[in-house]
């Protein structure tokens, strides 16, 4: 499936505490459950679990049938073992829960958006995961420290603006007959056309941001290029003496010069190509989003 047509990820405000960052993202089903309003389950009562081992050991006990005690004994050290599981798995999904709620203005799910807004956010996310797993983003030719920094907040001022546009979206809808009266189009036309305004100042958002992984991926591939050649210089003494060896001594002097103005363009070409996606990063991230 190409990857441009799958729902985003969820999206966590990236200035939140990290720990909690982490407990959020590891129980996307319980955001879930804290966006929709669900408690968890209290209706099964794990006393219940206890009650045909105690049964049990009381009736051999009770009868004197010793081959029944260490049996029920043993059940009720496995039960035990179960309750405790089952308890310490209940106080976690609670407290996690507890946590959704109390962040959940901090985290944006995929069905916080409508299915164009969900596009749009999956686009940015692919852009930005483009970046960060460049080579020339990890080997630190292209400001990665603010990249890290600035690109997840980029993100996240995105997925909260079309989180709210996707809500005006819906609104929008139920309020704005399908069929108007004569004369009254006029009325309704400045908020719709508040909403394509929104709308296409995201989308020129995500398209810069696109652009800046191009540059990225650009820069990548001359890179890449430009480690081989480096590979290769380092044995250029050695062709140069195979050319001067096997080639009259006027070619073997252009051969050589090749040599050497070939290298040089290589690293331009790489160069200009980082230089570029700094340009292009730096007029992404100058430009605050409510400017647009």
């Amino acid at each position: 499936m190409d990857p441009r047509a799958l729902p985003p990820r969820l999206v966590i405000d990236p200035t939140l505490h990290p720990e909690i960052s982490v407990e959020l993202r590891s129980s996307p089903h319980l955001l879930r459950m804290a966006r929709s309003g669900a408690r968890v389950d209290t209706t099964k009562n794990p006393a219940a679990l206890f009650i045909l081992p105690a049964l049990t050991v009381v009736l051999s006990i009770a009868t004197g049938m010793q081959i029944l005690l260490i049996p029920g004994i043993g059940l009720l050290v496995i039960v035990l073992f179960r309750w405790m599981a089952a308890d310490s798995t209940y106080r976690s999904t609670k407290r996690k829960l507890r946590l959704a709620r109390e962040n959940a203005d901090r985290f944006i799910l995929p069905e916080d958006l409508d299915h164009p807004c969900q596009m749009l956010l999956r686009r940015a996310q692919n852009a930005v995961q483009a970046i960060m797993a460049s080579r020339v983003h990890k080997d630190g030719l292209i400001d990665s420290v603010d990249n890290q920094v600035s690109l997840p907040e980029e993100v996240w001022q995105i997925a909260q603006r079309l989180r709210r546009l996707s809500s005006m979206h819906a609104e929008h809808g139920r309020l704005v007959p399908r069929e108007l009266p004569p004369g009254m189009e006029d009325a309704f036309k400045p908020y719709t056309e508040a909403l394509d305004t929104a709308w296409t100042s995201l989308s020129y958002r995500v398209r810069r941001l696109e652009k800046y992984a191009k540059q990225v991926l650009k820069a990548d591939k001359a890179y890449h290029a430009h480690r081989r050649l480096e590979a290769l210089a380092a044995k250029t003494p050695e062709y140069q003496q195979l050319i001067a060896d096997t080639v009259r001594d006027e070619l073997a002097r252009e051969r050589i010069r090749e040599l050497a103005d070939q290298a040089a363009h290589v690293r331009k070409v790489f160069e200009e190509s980082i230089l570029q996606a700094r340009q292009a990063a730096g007029e992404l991230l100058r430009a605050p989003l409510t400017s647009e």
